[in-house]
């Protein structure tokens, strides 16, 4: 790819999302402006800034490396990443909604009357957002060294740079107009060029296709307890993402995040065809990837690979735009749910602190980022799933639906989850030593190491309920009205602060 269009498509969609996130501080004047855009993001609005945060460089460029490395096995992460929406409709979005909290910490503690469970939940958070924006400016990286040569660590700063312009400029006003944005921008990056190829290799004929059978790396297909456990990861890891569920409390109403979360479910499951579309076409085409250690860069370079020319270097920036708008619309969504736990726990909750907790929020993970390499992307942030699913998602699902949680079992529970979790992850980790690849996405460590959701979410479930049950004198004397209110619903046109 010609490096001075990859550089015009990295600058064209930078500048668009300064200037969209620029407008956003036009009418963001207030904190809850900052923190919830008010509570008047309508479904539509939502459901696309949803779509923008939650396609991320797992999505974006993950998923084709995966299904180009593993084939048919590797599908199992779009479902996934889909199916946990159809579990956010039915048992979080309305309930969350009308909890009237800011913040899952806010959240927490509202239902379990405790500073401390608080404090545990924020930990959680934070964990959680910098361990997620990690794999972003990873992503950043590749893009940047493969289309334009130049040095990996530009990616990940400009992405910083750009994200921390736009939440300091209107918080999640900004952010929602600028993720709407990228979501159809991701959108269009991905399918225009894939019918294109389509078109091409329909009219030119196909280059030499690889064997059906053809394994590019070798590696044996996964059993049925990393499946099992993946979709644990992902089904219930959607349940406790910061930066998708601070998104429902920016809607007007408990119905309006129900009608959010079935149009998320929409856009997600048509945008993940194309992804899967670029993997087949790459297990078919272009093999070669796999082999040299690229899968992650297999959507960026395919079209220039099976159309070359003027024609695919356009398209490859189209790709490349898309692509950074995934990493600056993930991102951005993070820091500004970070921002707001940060903020409100240690700041004093007002807008100076907020951008200030921004700003933390931000440049931790970057370096971070600087000090490790990229594994497989879709594989990363699965983890990340695993050790959401285990720490916040069980305290959010109880806490909504078993009167019986108390502050003490919530907490044993969430610490239990994050050991047992972050403990198999580390340990995996060491197991795997200084790969990358294939390797480094589990295949050459125990199963139950490198997918552990299987056992530490229902760890971590468990552990709540049996301290719960053990200290039922802690249940808070503010439940009935707590659970009244979440489960009540609205008024037709009702709105809340």
């Amino acid at each position: 790819m010609n490096p001075v269009v990859g550089i015009a498509a990295l600058v064209a969609v930078s500048v668009a999302t300064a200037v969209i996130g620029f407008y956003g501080l036009r009418i963001s004047r207030t904190t809850g402006d900052f923190y919830v855009a008010s509570r008047t993001v309508r479904p539509w609005w939502n459901a696309s800034a949803i779509g923008g945060e939650y396609l991320s460089a797992a999505s974006f460029l993950g998923v084709a490396g995966l299904i180009l490395l593993s084939g048919t096995d590797a599908l199992w992460f779009p479902i996934g990443y889909t199916a946990g929406y159809l579990m956010l409709l039915l048992f979080v979005a309305a309930p969350l909604r009308r909890s009237g909290a800011y913040t899952i910490p806010d959240f927490t503690e509202v239902r379990l009357d405790s500073r401390a469970v608080r404090r545990v939940t924020s930990l959680a958070v934070v964990v959680v957002g910098w361990l997620y924006i990690v794999p972003q400016l990873h992503g950043a990286a590749l893009t940047i060294r493969i289309t334009t040569g130049l040095p990996s660590w530009v990616g990940s700063v400009a992405v910083v740079i750009v994200v921390c312009l736009t939440v300091l400029a209107g918080g999640m006003r900004s952010i929602t107009f600028v993720q709407a944005f990228q979501y159809w921008l991701k959108l269009t990056a991905l399918a225009v060029p894939i019918v294109f190829i389509a078109l091409v290799l329909a009219g030119n004929g196909t280059p030499a296709v690889a064997e059906a059978n053809t394994n590019p790396t070798g590696l044996a297909p996964t059993g049925p307890y990393q499946n099992i456990s993946l979709l644990v990861a992902l089904l219930f890891g959607t349940l406790g993402l910061p930066h998708v569920l601070v998104r429902f409390y920016t809607n007007p109403d408990g119905q309006s995040a129900r009608r959010t979360t079935l149009i998320v479910l929409g856009l997600l499951s048509v945008f993940y065809l194309f992804p899967t579309a670029y993997g087949l076409a790459g297990r078919m085409f272009a093999p070669g990837l796999a082999q040299s250690g690229r899968s992650d860069a297999l959507v960026l370079l395919l079209p220039g690979r099976l159309i070359g020319g003027p024609a695919g270097d356009m398209l490859s920036a189209l790709v490349v735009a898309g692509a950074f708008a995934a990493f600056l619309s993930t991102t951005s969504g993070l820091v500004v749910s970070l921002a707001g736990v940060i903020s409100q726990d240690v700041l004093g909750g007002s807008v100076r602190g907020f951008r200030l907790a921004a700003l933390i929020s931000a440049t931790v993970p970057l370096g971070f980022a600087f000090m490790t390499d990229s594994l497989a992307l879709a594989g990363s942030v699965g983890l990340v799933f695993a050790f959401t699913a285990s720490t916040i998602c069980p305290a959010l699902l109880l806490g909504i639906w078993w009167r019986g949680l108390t502050d003490a079992g919530a907490i044993a529970g969430m610490v239990t989850g994050g050991i047992l979790c972050g403990g198999a992850l580390v340990a995996g980790a060491v197991f795997a030593g200084p790969l990358s690849g294939p390797a480094a996405s589990g295949a050459a460590m125990p199963p139950w190491l490198a997918q552990p959701a299987a056992w530490t979410v229902p760890a971590a479930f468990a552990m709540m309920v049996l301290v719960s049950r053990a200290t039922k004198d802690r249940v808070p004397r503010t439940l009935t009205k707590v659970m009244t209110r979440l489960h009540t619903p609205e008024r037709p046109l009702a709105t809340e602060r």
